[in-house]
């Protein structure tokens, strides 16, 4: 696990919507090998979109060959509601760039039969060859998508019931009316985020500081969803200063140890973009 330490949300934001172009444009999608990019929904990654955006309309990143799954859905809620996470894509991210619809993959919380939709989801997952870089913010209380706690960390895509914390929080997004607000929701499934080759994650502010600490700190544990991370052979935490006020010192320091070796000693041109050290390239690099 890698977890990179930035000074405030803007700039976790902007180191976030870096690393994605970079791994897209090494990666070099085409129509027959596209990239297939997991993303979320919520207040942690709108500054990634909004960098993501200003970074395309520069010609720094085309999403013509990039394929996304959304991480989950309300159930009946209508596409074109305002707070539908339909409507949140579109309007962040989608109708600002030149992705093809085509490759947009939402859940859909209004068709009649949402089991079988789950499946077909997976199922859609695994036709375009997995998903390469999932994106991901997390819940003060640790969930990742709607995976809340207590959900099991092998579970896959289904419909799930918000928990009352939740369903009151997201009251705001409804003019405080809590009987407006979605009682059941379509996600992901923990699973369903670890199968993706890469994981990268975004955790800001001092609320989220707590989860932070529970999800590097401690054990893997459904009781904080997130935790999962700690088993992915290649995954990525990028957090602000408030984010870590729940970790102890000495792993602070760690993490940021870790960087300034990676800077100043051994180098980044001797660095992959994912974090491993380029052996053949540190090896010349001493020889000459």
């Amino acid at each position: 696990m890698r977890l990179i330490i930035r000074p405030d949300a803007t700039s976790v934001a902007r180191y976030m919507a870096e690393y994605i172009i970079a791994r897209v444009n090494k990666f070099g999608p085409t129509s027959e090998r596209p990239f297939v990019l997991g993303l979320p929904t919520g207040s942690s990654p709108i500054g990634v979109y909004r960098i993501l955006v200003e970074y395309f309309k520069k010609g720094l990143i085309s999403f013509k060959h990039i394929v996304t799954f959304n991480m989950d859905e309300y159930v009946g809620l209508p596409k074109d509601h305002p707070e539908s996470y339909h409507s949140f894509m579109w309007n962040h991210l989608f109708k600002h760039v030149d992705i093809d619809p085509n490759n947009v993959n939402i859940l859909d919380g209004n068709c009649d039969d949402l089991e079988l939709r789950c499946l077909k989801f997976e199922q859609k997952i695994l036709a375009v060859g997995g998903i390469e870089l999932f994106l991901g913010g997390i819940g003060p209380d640790g969930h990742i998508a709607f995976n809340e706690p207590g959900s099991s960390l092998q579970s896959r895509t289904r419909v799930k019931t918000l928990a009352y914390e939740t369903i009151l929080a997201n009251a705001r997004f409804f003019g405080g009316d809590i009987t407006k607000v979605p009682k059941l929701a379509l996600t992901v499934g923990v699973a369903t985020v670890m199968d993706a080759r890469e994981v990268a994650i975004i955790i800001t502010g001092q609320h989220k500081a707590l989860a932070l600490a529970k999800c590097i700190e401690e054990g893997v544990n459904h009781m904080w969803t997130v935790s999962a991370i700690q088993l992915h052979p290649r995954s990525l935490i990028v957090c602000d200063e408030d984010a870590t006020l729940e970790l102890h010192v000495k792993t602070v320091n760690y993490f940021k140890s870790i960087e300034k070796v990676h800077k100043e000693l051994i180098g980044q041109d001797n660095m992959g973009l994912q974090g491993s050290v380029m052996t053949s390239n540190l090896q010349n690099t001493i020889q000459d």
